[in-house]
């Protein structure tokens, strides 16, 4: 049973479209460690991606003490609209969950994370929202065969300046550990690399490391506050 808060909104687009959102918090304020709130993007919406594959992850940081908001991207789970094919369309859903994020849970500060196709899309956001201070992949496609449809994100978050955390399985199907190093090597700014030994990529995502992922991200934002 959960020992978290969990409330649903809908989030209104620029161009819009109505982003189902969900909010994830500690049962008491005072249980609350951060001010800062963790936006969690899903994985590819044409591949059946929503934001129900990151609710382990949501409800592991509300344990934990930590605010986290996922969402339906665009013509993913409950929300309208349509899916695009390489996400820049879904990148302008990841600024207006932010924005409603910065605005009415009263924080300056957000760790975006992305997981699997999520990871090129929240990247690419990363820059244009103020009040993200870092950012997290898990499972970044930066292999060659993804690279046709994710490639063009890629430049936008390597060279941010804002701290960056690569999480990976050392036997992840689209992207080799040799080939996320050599993307990291042209990165700005800090670059941190959390290698899971014998992890595919969809095994990952799976509920067995929906708790890893929730500490490694929780470890990350503790480094943030010391800088």
């Amino acid at each position: 049973m959960s020992t978290c808060i969990v409330e649903s909104t809908t989030v209104d687009s620029s161009d819009g479209v109505k982003l189902k959102t969900r909010i994830f918090k500690p049962k008491e304020d005072d249980e609350i460690k951060d001010k800062l709130v963790i936006v969690l993007v899903h994985p590819y919406s044409i591949l059946g991606g929503c934001q129900a594959l990151l609710r382990g992850i949501a409800v592991s940081l509300a344990e934990k003490g930590y605010r986290a908001v996922t969402f339906d991207m665009r013509g993913a789970g409950r929300s309208s609209g349509r899916a695009s094919l390489t996400g820049f369309a879904e990148i302008k859903d990841v600024i207006t969950v932010c924005r409603w994020v910065s605005d009415n849970l009263s924080t300056d500060r957000i760790l975006l994370v992305g997981s699997s196709a999520g990871a090129p899309i929240a990247g690419s956001a990363v820059d244009e929202i103020k009040e993200v201070v870092g950012y997290a992949s898990l499972g970044y496609p930066f292999g060659l065969t993804a690279s046709i449809l994710f490639g063009r994100h890629h430049k936008t978050i390597l060279q941010s300046p804002k701290p960056k955390l690569f999480v990976m399985g050392t036997r992840d199907g689209f992207t080799s550990v040799k080939q996320l190093q050599n993307k990291l090597r042209s990165a700005a700014g800090r670059v941190e690399t959390y290698l899971i030994e014998g992890a595919g990529h969809f095994q990952m995502e799976g509920p067995a490391y929906d708790a890893k992922m929730a500490n490694l991200i929780i470890t990350f934002v503790e480094s943030l506050q010391d800088n």
